[in-house]
């Protein structure tokens, strides 16, 4: 992150094979995982934001103090807007982002989780989900899937809503031919929620948003 001077974390030569963990802490970083909606420390295993706090935090934003105050707490930990995981060998693993996560009814759904479930399914060669916009529920959840071979969408639907908690199921799914991605190949979920967003202003009476 720009708003810290070198590294927080780091997988040791000498550590496991773990490619998809960011390792450790390193000496001198504090760490916490926190629910993004009441602020509490989450239990081993469960998803929230990664704080973080070292000296090599900044300062703060060139004359923008409510923008400061919204990363770095009054505490001095520095809201990473990552959604990680730990473990019980303090090994932690970033598996969304904050901005990404879907507010249906209340609730928060991670993108990414959906994402890696619909992966196994034999007919999916490609995927994304992101927060579609509801009158009931504010979001909810909607899939892009490229197919690999023949599937219709309510059975792609039905063998999601088997794995996950009710609160979860993806509720909205269209094909597509490709997800658009950058260079590197992350997903360009702002680009399909705006084009989400714009399609289903489309259906509301006089187009409201």
């Amino acid at each position: 992150m720009t708003e810290l001077g070198g590294g927080t974390h780091m997988a040791p030569d000498s550590g496991r094979d773990d490619p998809e963990s960011i390792g450790p802490a390193l000496p001198g970083v504090e760490t916490r995982i926190v629910d993004t909606v009441t602020g509490q420390d989450v239990s081993i295993g469960e998803r929230g934001e990664l704080l973080v706090r070292t000296p090599a935090t900044m300062l703060g934003y060139l004359n923008n103090q409510q923008t400061t105050a919204e990363t770095i707490d009054a505490d001095g930990w520095l809201h990473t807007g990552d959604i990680a995981i730990v473990d019980e060998e303090s090994w932690f693993r970033v598996v969304d982002r904050v901005k990404e996560l879907i507010k249906y009814k209340g609730y928060q759904v991670a993108p990414a989780e959906l994402e890696a479930l619909l992966q196994t399914h034999p007919c999916v060669a490609d995927c994304a989900v992101v927060g579609s916009p509801d009158l009931e529920a504010g979001e909810v959840p909607k899939a892009f899937v490229v197919l690999r071979s023949p599937c219709s969408s309510d059975e792609l639907l039905d063998w999601v809503a088997q794995r996950v908690t009710p609160y979860k199921k993806i509720r909205r799914l269209e094909f597509v031919e490709q997800i658009p991605k950058n260079p590197s190949g992350k997903i360009l979920s702002r680009l399909l929620r705006e084009t989400e967003r714009a399609a289903v202003r489309q259906t509301l009476p006089g187009g409201q948003k």
